[in-house]
């Protein structure tokens, strides 16, 4: 769908889109092929990391582990094929700063350009969102998609649909975050998660 332009009488003068997008108070990235074409202000904030130490880098950059990278990526592909857009809460990485190396959680949503070639070409945003949901225990890269999953209210089976796991493999992940938090119900451990307590 094509919009018009907005008239510029009623903006006082021609918007400047670059302005525009450095200034976004969201983390914004262009990608091609999972790589960093461009990005604005608020994700070098977000990771802790300078325009040169992100642009022309690999998404890579930006997560706890290659496996999640390479597993993420691959969930995201059909659905993004199939709807041109993708959102998700997950664990990711600060690449410089004082913090670098840390995990934090973050909300992603992106769309690609051509859903038929879903990593062609993307826009993509990045909420931090840390303040409400700290990292307080160390997780392996499987139990931070568990815990994802668990986030938005998915049951065991759902999860190891997503996941391409089974439900029984689920459970252990889970028995392993209810020790970790110390929860004593399905229900602590999610609150939990989200409060990160």
């Amino acid at each position: 769908m094509d919009f018009p332009a907005p008239h510029p009488a009623a903006l006082g003068a021609a918007p400047d889109y670059r302005l525009a997008f450095q200034l976004a108070p969201v983390g914004l990235i262009l990608s091609r092929q999972r790589h960093i074409v461009d990005c604005n202000e608020r994700v070098c904030e977000i990771f802790g990391a300078t325009p040169d130490q992100l642009i022309g880098q690999s998404f890579r950059i930006l997560y706890p582990s290659g496996e999640e990278f390479e597993r993420i990526g691959a969930r995201m592909a059909p659905i993004l094929n199939q709807l041109g857009v993708y959102a998700d809460n997950r664990v990711m990485r600060r690449v410089g700063g004082a913090q670098a190396g840390q995990p934090f959680w973050c909300h992603v949503t992106g769309r690609a350009i051509d859903r038929h070639a879903p990593h062609a070409a993307g826009i993509w945003t990045f909420e931090d969102l840390s303040a409400q949901r700290p990292v307080t225990a160390p997780l392996t890269a499987r139990e931070r998609e568990v815990a994802a999953q668990l986030m938005q209210g998915l049951t065991s089976k759902e999860i190891g649909r997503v996941l391409g796991i089974s439900h029984r493999t689920v459970e252990i992940y889970r028995a392993r975050l209810t020790r970790k938090y110390d929860a004593s119900t399905a229900a602590d451990l999610v609150q939990k998660l989200m409060g990160g307590l």
